[in-house]
């Protein structure tokens, strides 16, 4: 028996920390020990039933996991490893790892680089993970620091606190929205250089605007993601990349057709092995340590559940990790 945050849905949903049996574990080629695992956006809206994340039931949630693989029969894996899990359905039609202990499938797996331990790569988790993703689109794009303000929304989130972080380091002028006006120090510490009030963003705009940004993190959506769309200076490239606002997009052709702007869509859950070893990698580079350690707040797995529904009131600044061990 191990211990999970299992999810389950018949008359009525349920979030509850039970004793699973490991003959209920999913098929899967590798067998492995959670020791860490953390909040995002995702798990808080399966965790709460806010929206409909989790498509088989009973589920155990978590889209991320860090520990140390304890059986495998897939050839790139053997007991011991340590490793780090995002996404691939984990959480949603897969049972997830917050838990302590977990079944999946080798080919999901990166190996977890030898600058972080299990607790720091779970800090940085998805939201992190697509913060990178975020950062290397722009640069893809040939978005340098020289070519001016790099606006990051949803800058306290998760996926926020970490492109701020990453993206001052690599000297990028980071103008950071929020609507959290006592977190202005926080976020000046993380790399902004300046801080917006994310009520300029949230409203209907007009469809062009001003030019200011030559880049954009966005994990917010909505008219926050149409208004720094017109926005967005000649050749600027936008990342797109969550809905905490919501899913729609009120815009026109005219950013794309007369400034020449870039939307990239950013996926976290499904990129491919190489994409993600290469965000880790550059994790490992460019994060530094200490400005993520200021990000985190550790949970135990019995917490995790209170926890999940703070995030969804917007009581949580930075990363959430979730002690598993």
């Amino acid at each position: 028996m191990f211990k999970a945050l299992q999810l389950t849905k018949g008359d009525t949903f349920a979030a509850q920390i039970a004793q699973v049996d490991e003959a209920d574990l999913p098929q899967g080629d590798v067998t492995v020990r959670v020791a860490y695992s953390t909040l995002n956006y995702k798990d808080g809206l399966a965790i709460t039933n806010k929206s409909p994340v989790v498509r088989v039931w009973p589920m155990v949630a978590g889209i991320d996991g860090a520990g140390t693989v304890s059986a495998s029969d897939h050839p790139a894996w053997k007991p011991g490893d340590r490793f780090i899990l995002n996404g691939w359905g984990v959480g949603e039609t897969h049972w997830g790892c917050l838990a302590e202990m977990a079944r999946l499938r080798g080919d999901w797996l990166v190996r977890l680089p030898a600058a972080f331990t299990a607790r720091q790569a779970m800090a940085i988790g998805t939201a992190g993970y697509t913060a990178m993703l975020c950062v290397l689109a722009l640069e893809d794009h040939g978005i340098t620091p020289a070519m001016g303000e790099v606006l990051v929304t949803g800058a306290t989130g998760g996926v926020g606190s970490v492109a701020v972080a990453l993206l001052g380091k690599l000297g990028y002028q980071v103008v950071a929205a929020t609507g959290k006006a006592n977190e202005e120090a926080y976020l000046k510490r993380l790399g902004a250089a300046s801080v917006i009030d994310r009520a300029s963003l949230v409203g209907a705009g007009k469809p062009f605007q001003k030019e200011r940004w030559a880049g954009v993190v966005d994990a917010v959506g909505s008219h926050t993601l149409a208004n720094a769309l017109a926005q967005t200076r000649y050749g600027g490239v936008v990342t797109a990349c969550g809905l905490a606002q919501g899913m729609d997009l009120a815009t026109t052709v005219m950013p794309f057709i007369l400034r020449g702007v870039t939307l990239a869509g950013v996926d976290s859950v499904m990129a491919p092995l190489a994409r993600r070893q290469r965000a880790w990698d550059r994790l490992a580079r460019d994060l530094d340590p200490a400005l993520l350690e200021s990000m985190i707040e550790e949970v135990d797995l019995d917490g995790a559940i209170d926890k999940a529904q703070s995030l969804m009131a917007g009581q949580v600044r930075g990363r959430v990790v979730v002690r598993i061990g």
